[in-house]
């Protein structure tokens, strides 16, 4: 006997069948401002006939935090630095990629594919990350109250300039920074060292107008405070956005380096369809849309050396850290004004 599947029955399962073809073909993306622009989204649903779903962050801290929340459920593809690509390995919420089925790659200058020589992307012999963009963390100041560019770190300390320095608010960059500034490992601070780097910071806080937190903030206080010196976290992006507001502003790279970031693009452990990921990640390799991201955003990609980058410029890759809680709960006491003590109950 045949048997008939009643109508309401049929219609039920048609609109089930629409919903998941509807969600396989959306790709949620996981990115910083400027990374995927409204019209490079639409070119890319254009071509592959899908939606892009683009969720974007401001700090490393937000975008742990999406990660973490449903463990790499809610997004299909991502863009992190090196050392947060490590932490999220660790954590399993990435999968390996298959670089054979990201063509592009062949467009980026060599260093940037020998996974090898790059820290943490290439983990237990398995790729999980590709190189899209990167810059340098130096100074910015302003021409008109340095006769001389600063060359060092330290003049983030400079009592001369009390009150005319900004800072970005982050935890491990600051002390990387410290640590740096008094001639120590930016990324292993040993327990003994944290009293003497933690000191360092209450300096910086007291040196500096204030913490910042995103560029636009950054670069209307630096117009509106008359600043001299600033950490440009966002690297070459904040040059170009100051230059653009008519600021008379100069870049350099202090002796003792700067730190630099890699951002990467990686598949998350909870991707819907890897294959449209990777060919996200291919996408964004193509000539035109990385010289865009240049073009736009002030930042380096991964296909063409900048011009204004000394090939002598010391580059300081971000790394891991030795205890990113430590770093954080430490941070939080001295930003509020609270002297942490000088030596911590472990």
């Amino acid at each position: 006997m045949k048997y008939l599947c009643p109508l309401w029955l049929v219609g039920l399962l048609m609109f089930a069948s629409i919903q998941v073809s509807a969600e396989e073909q959306t790709l949620r993306v996981l990115a910083w401002p400027g990374y995927a622009d409204s019209d490079l989204v639409a070119d890319f649903e254009k071509r592959y006939k899908v939606k892009v779903e683009v969720t974007l962050v401001g700090s490393d801290e937000v975008l742990r935090s999406k990660m973490l929340e449903h463990h790499g459920g809610d997004f299909d593809v991502i863009a992190a630095n090196t050392a947060e690509v490590h932490y999220y390995v660790d954590q399993g919420l990435l999968q390996p990629l298959r670089p054979d089925r990201i063509t592009n790659t062949a467009y980026q200058l060599p260093r940037f594919r020998d996974y090898a020589q790059i820290p943490d992307i290439l983990i237990d012999g398995h790729v999980y990350a590709i190189p899209y963009a990167w810059s340098d963390m130096g100074l910015i100041y302003d021409r008109k109250q340095f006769r001389q560019p600063p060359d060092s770190i330290t003049s983030m300390w400079d009592p001369r300039f009390q009150g005319k320095v900004l800072a970005f608010n982050t935890s491990n960059h600051n002390f990387s920074l410290a640590s740096l500034s008094l001639g120590g490992d930016p990324f292993w601070i040993n327990a003994d060292d944290f009293p003497r780097v933690s000191e360092q910071l209450i300096a910086l806080r007291r040196n500096v107008l204030t913490f910042y937190s995103l560029p636009e903030e950054a670069a209307e206080l630096f117009r509106t405070h008359a600043v001299a010196l600033l950490f440009a976290n966002y690297g070459r992006q904040q040059l170009l956005q100051l230059r653009d507001a008519g600021a008379d502003v100069g870049y350099v790279i202090p002796r003792e380096g700067a730190l630099a970031w890699l951002d990467c693009w990686a598949v998350s452990r909870g991707a819907r369809d890897t294959a449209l990921a990777h060919a996200w990640i291919n996408f964004m390799l193509e000539p035109q849309v990385s010289r865009t991201l240049s073009e736009r955003q002030g930042l380096s990609n991964t296909l063409e050396e900048p011009k204004d980058i000394s090939p002598a410029s010391r580059l300081i890759w971000l790394r891991p850290v030795e205890d990113d809680q430590r770093r954080a709960a430490l941070w939080q006491r001295i930003v509020s004004g609270e002297r942490p003590p000088l030596r911590e109950t472990r």
